[in-house]
Parts: structure tokens; sequence; C-alpha cells
């Protein structure tokens, strides 16, 4: 099968629905089909072979952070030659609501179509203003998958229509094949040290990262080899502002992390915590920590109860309570058999979010979109509408 896939967001610019974009087309390499990525980025940006750039992205506010995708004449140009030489049999555009490639090649678009949406909002604020865009870009969508129950619930109740629910993957052999960190996690045991991880933006406040830091603090006090474990975008001397001078040394700040230390970093860490107070539709990091046979704390938002199977695979504690968060922590760094049991739970849940698994739930939806288009291809009054 030819395959076309649209990614919105920019490789320029590390996140959740990049990666996600990427590991779906090795999968569909590895399972036999040909695959082509279109996405925002710099000509001479370092890409995948089965990736085309589009050119450089701009920042567009979206879902309580910010976005870099492309827009305009030239890339609408850029896309309709891409989807003429790929001749592709299905196209698969991710998050097709923002302004974006996406939403472009959708309109491009005169084949099947099927569309992934990773957020539980229901649209922009630029195509609220647009009524009749967003109505048209609806129409033209064939099958439509969502990341989450909470992302498919938006469908249904505020997008007319509904979605067949496939979770994101993830890549389970990279992240349980990979050696730790130098040194990491050291040793783990009833009032003794620990190593606790955290991976995002730490300034953007709806990640929880003080939530996390005033439980880290006070645990510290009592516990005097308890390691934090930062990475992500953000400066140094912003990080170590969080905490009192004396706790300094027992942070460490990794900056932005390829995918491969990504993946180094969550093996070197006792407890992953996940500390976010909303805008989450499903929780990749989480299935990330799980692959990785780390111990997950998470805050009990509906996205992650879901992925952490209720909290038999791994512990939730209330929303933005830091005392809690503190409590379930030193329970769990002080319970190795609590801990050894949630990563063997985690170890079955996980399996059925690894990509081959996937991957073959997407190609299923892949099959019924070209189905129900039974070779028909749009005429050209909509091909010329982008």
């Amino acid at each position: 099968m030819r395959i076309g896939i649209v990614c919105p967001y920019s490789f320029d610019v590390p996140g959740g629905v990049q990666n996600h974009v990427v590991d779906l087309a090795e999968a569909l390499i590895g399972l036999g089909h040909e695959v082509s990525v279109l996405a925002p980025a710099d000509e001479d940006s370092p890409l995948p072979p089965y990736v085309t750039a589009a050119g450089r992205s701009v920042p567009l506010p979206y879902n309580g952070s910010v976005a870099r995708v492309t827009f305009g004449p030239v890339s609408t140009a850029r896309v309709r030659r891409w989807i003429a030489r790929g001749d592709f049999d299905v196209l698969h555009v991710h998050e097709p609501l923002t302004l974006s490639l996406s939403l472009l090649a959708v309109l491009s678009a005169r084949g099947p179509v099927v569309a992934t949406f990773h957020t539980a909002i229901t649209r922009s604020r630029a195509l609220t203003a647009a009524q009749g865009l967003l109505q048209l870009v609806l129409e033209r969508i064939t099958g439509r998958i969502a990341v989450s129950a909470l992302a498919r619930k938006v469908q249904v109740e505020h997008l007319d229509g509904g979605a067949v629910e496939i979770p994101n993957g993830v890549a389970v052999a990279k992240f349980a094949g990979v050696a730790p960190l130098p040194g990491l996690p050291g040793e783990c045991g009833p009032g003794t040290g620990g190593t606790i991880g955290f991976l995002g933006r730490f300034t953007e406040s709806r990640k929880g990262f003080a939530i996390l830091r005033d439980a880290f603090v006070a645990l510290a006090r009592q516990r005097p080899g308890l390691r934090l474990l930062v990475a992500g975008p953000g400066e140094r001397d912003e990080l170590y502002d969080y905490f009192p001078p004396d706790l300094h040394d027992r942070v460490t700040f990794l900056g932005l992390v390829s995918e491969p230390d990504k993946a180094r970093m969550l093996r070197s860490v006792h407890v992953y915590v996940a500390p976010n107070t909303g805008g989450e539709s499903f929780g990749m990091i989480l299935t990330e920590a799980m692959a990785a046979g780390a111990a997950v704390v998470a805050s009990d938002l509906d996205a992650f109860r879901r992925v952490l199977d209720g909290g038999r695979a791994g512990e939730l504690f209330p929303n933005g309570d830091a005392a809690a968060l503190q409590r379930v922590l030193g329970a769990l760094l002080d319970d190795p058999a609590r801990r050894a049991e949630l990563v063997a739970c985690a170890d079955q849940v996980v399996a059925a979010y690894d990509w081959p698994v996937v991957a073959r739930r997407v190609l299923e939806v892949y099959a019924a979109a070209i189905e129900a288009t039974d070779g028909r291809v749009m005429d050209q009054e909509w091909a010329g509408l982008g």
C-alpha cells in the first residue's frame, strides 16, 4: 500500500505528534508498506529518508502550548505537488483542525483521507471563526481515529461523527533494551536514596512541575540520597531557581534529549512522575516510562487513569496535591516489592501499545476508508479549494 502521512507540527522541534508520526511510519514500513511523510521543516534539517520537508514553520498558540506549523499559499502548492507525486492509496493526516499542512492536505486530497485527532479540544480559535472551512474539512475526511476515549468523545459530541479509538503506540524494544545513564539509578530502599524522573517543559504550568518540586523538596529533607533527573527544554539556571541552593547538587538537568537519550533517561529512574494538571488526552510519556521499566506515578487525570489501567500499572495521586504526591512517592520509594509489582503489570499493559500492534489497527482503518470510497476520486471542484 502507498501511504501518505501529514504531520502538522515542525520536525525542527521535538513533540509527541511528531514522534507518533515517525514511529507509525517506521512501523508501517516494517510491515512492508511504502510510506512518505510531509512535515514542516527547514530544507537543510536532518530528516529520515521518508520525510519531505515542507518549509519553515511559524509559532501558533494551541492547547495551552505553542505549536510550530506551516500554512499559506506556498505551503498549499507544496502539499499539492507532494500528493500528486505520491499517488497514494490513502492519505493519513494528523490534527486536521489546526491551521496546518494537515488541513491543506485534506482540502487538496482526491482520494480516501484518514484523520487522527490527538487532542481533546474541539477546534482552534481561527477555525471557530471560519465555520464553513471547518465543515468542509470534516466532510472531506473518510475515516477518523482518536488516540483516547476523551478525544473520541469530542468527535461524537462536538464534531458530528464517531472515531475509532486507537492509542498512541510505543516502540517497546527501543526503551526496554537500552542502558541507563552512568551511575544511575543508584540505590533505593527504605529511608535511603532513589532517583525520580520528569520529562517536559518545566516552565509550562499544566505540566505540573511545581507540584513535583514541592514534593521532592519535602522528601529530600527526609532522604539524603534522593535525586531528581529532569529532561526537556529550558535553561539550567531557571530550573535551579525552583530549588533551595542546598539541593542543587541533587537535581540533574539533561536539557533537550534525543529519542535514544530519552530512553536512557527513563531507564535511569526508579520512579517516573507525571504531575500534569490538565490538557492531556492520552499520556504518551507514561507508556514510554512503562516500556523502560520505571514505576510510574501520575496525577489522576482521566487520560492517565486509562493508560495506567485504573491504577494497576502505576500509582495515581489527586491532581495538584503536592502533599499527596509526597506521600505516594515516599511509600513507593520505600517499597521495592510494590515497585516491582507495578512494573510487572505495566509490562503487560504496555504490550498492547507496541507499535506493530497499533499499526495493524491503523491499517484496518485505511482499508475501511479505501473501501468506503470504492476507488472514487473527489471531483476537481473539491481539489481546487485548497
